[in-house]
């Protein structure tokens, strides 16, 4: 099997996330950003072309409005930017929803996109489950992504159970999640991260939970 041919999407590491009713909760954004940069350094050494994504709203939009200092990348990642990369303005939670990002995946051949950034609970998970249909592996850095407390009228999770959940989910259907370190490994070795399936998640859920396994018609197991 060919090794996969990689782009790396930083998805919106913008100021909102470190400043305001967006910040980032879990892991600690001060963590998380040190592994989007490592994943960048780790992404150029290899020749994985960089693609910087930033939400983008009208003027005078109370979040991402375009030219606010919520709206501008964080500073550590602006210095990252060189003039190759692929950059990108979007408006809905998947990068390939109203871009030209499908284009350019196709036009370059890529074949798996390697997502870091914010947040796990809305443009992270809209692009991993978006990139089926366009014929795209996706993998996720859990350790250079992140999420926030979500309460509402439906219920109340933590940024941990929220960050935690969407992993847990994404690996099983959606995307290979892994971490900085270990996703820098496999792009030196050309190969691609273990990712469960829907059913092999499903029996470990129900052997972890110690649920009764299925009989057969004469009363035997399974």
């Amino acid at each position: 099997m060919s090794a996969p041919n990689r782009a790396l999407v930083v998805t919106d590491v913008q100021n909102e996330y470190f400043d305001g009713p967006l910040e980032i909760q879990y892991p600690p954004r001060d963590k998380s950003l040190v592994n989007i940069v490592q994943a960048i350094d780790a992404a150029e050494q290899a020749g994985i072309p960089v693609v910087i994504v930033q939400h983008e709203l009208p003027e005078g939009a109370p979040i991402f409005a375009t030219g606010s200092i919520g709206w501008a990348l964080h500073p550590d990642i602006e210095a990252k930017v060189k003039p190759e990369f692929k950059r990108i303005s979007k408006q809905y939670a998947s990068v390939f929803d109203g871009t030209d990002f499908a284009a350019w995946v196709k036009e370059n051949n890529i074949d798996t996109i390697t997502l870091t950034g914010y947040m796990t609970n809305n443009c992270v998970l809209g692009t991993a489950e978006g990139a089926e249909p366009h014929g795209v592996q996706a993998e996720v850095l859990s350790d250079a992504t992140g999420a926030i407390h979500v309460t509402n009228d439906a219920g109340e999770v933590s940024a941990k159970q929220v960050h935690e959940t969407i992993m847990t989910i994404l690996n099983s259907n959606f995307a290979a999640v892994t971490t900085t370190e270990a996703w820098a490994s496999a792009v030196k070795d050309g190969v691609e991260p273990p990712m469960s399936n829907l059913v092999e998640s499903a029996l470990q859920g129900q052997e972890s939970q110690n649920y009764p396994q299925p009989n057969n018609s004469d009363g035997t197991p399974s």
